[in-house]
């Protein structure tokens, strides 16, 4: 049994981390201050007798003693991390630091949630490892852009000069039941619309491509990339199939029985065209890829939104 710490640990992935650490046998920590994570995620969690729940914020120091680190506190929507822009980058770069210094005394291996954000509005497409991006430093997206490069960045030379054992997950477009229907993020924006009969709001044409991993799906490539023994570099995790915004909206709308519009908006300022992982290093490394297709992943999502709204 190991004791593993799971920052961010009351949000939408980390709800769902902890709860398969726990069924899999392990003792989890889990670490949140409550910005967008919500308790109720972790409510079912709490009388476990191995679960322990730690409001912390981790731009403060804290001293544990843990096998094991998933970094995975951030806010992930524009909407929450342009709220408090120097909230957010310090979260990537002061808290970043505190979770490897934490990781260094324990001797713990961390794993870092970055995020496909890194590639920006990319000029390569699909998006591999080895692609160092196209992205805007001064722009409206740039507090949580560059905050995740340089965690990156951090880690590695964590790595280098300290031999912390680090592993780097790029997380691409998640979705899934405990999404915050307050997220601002497209999928819980058109389910949200469709179920209360309000138009579907498409910025720009609409097609523009985004690639929708099931949250369980992610959840499997993180245990995996954490679990196996090297440490070799970033890895894509995500979906490789693209949908255009037109056609996620269609889905929605079928799935739903809504007979809700689209309503056309501009677009928002570096919102990327395109963003698709290549997943050959997940594939190659953790025998990795993702099963769930978008149509199943939706009856999920859209009954989990039904519920609570």
């Amino acid at each position: 049994m190991s004791t593993i710490l799971v920052t961010g640990g009351a949000g939408f992935l980390g709800s769902h981390l902890c709860e398969r650490l726990i069924a899999r046998g392990d003792e989890v920590l889990c670490l949140d201050n409550f910005f967008t994570g919500r308790k109720v995620n972790i409510e079912h969690l709490l009388t476990h007798p191995r679960f322990e729940l730690i409001r912390h914020d981790i731009v403060h120091e804290i001293f544990l003693e843990v096998d094991q680190v998933y970094n995975m506190a951030c806010p992930a929507s524009p909407q929450a991390y342009q709220f408090n822009p120097i909230k957010t980058i310090k979260t990537s770069t002061v808290g970043m630091v505190n979770m490897l210094g934490l990781a260094k005394r324990c001797h713990a291996r961390i794993l870092q949630a970055s995020t496909s954000e890194v590639y920006g509005d990319p000029l390569v497409h699909p998006q591999r490892e080895d692609y160092w991006g196209h992205v805007n430093p001064l722009g409206p997206r740039s507090c949580y852009d560059e905050g995740k490069r340089v965690a990156e960045s951090l880690c590695m030379n964590y790595h280098l000069e300290h031999q912390v054992e680090i592993r780097i997950v790029r997380i691409f477009n998640t979705y899934g039941p405990r999404m915050d229907p307050g997220d601002g993020r497209v999928v819980s924006n058109f389910i949200n619309q469709a179920l209360r009969g309000e138009p579907l709001t498409v910025f720009g044409d609409g097609q523009q491509t985004r690639s929708f991993c099931y949250v369980d799906d992610l959840v499997n490539g993180l245990m995996r990339l954490m679990d196996q023994d090297q440490t070799v570099g970033p890895v894509n995790i995500g979906n490789p199939h693209e949908f255009t915004m037109l056609e996620l909206a269609e889905e929605v709308l079928r799935q739903t029985g809504s007979s809700s519009k689209l309503q056309h908006l501009p677009l928002p300022k570096d919102d990327p065209q395109q963003r698709c992982p290549d997943i050959s290093r997940a594939r190659e490394f953790l025998q990795w890829e993702p099963k769930t297709p978008l149509r199943e992943g939706l009856e999920k999502t859209i009954a989990y939104y039904r519920e609570v709204m």
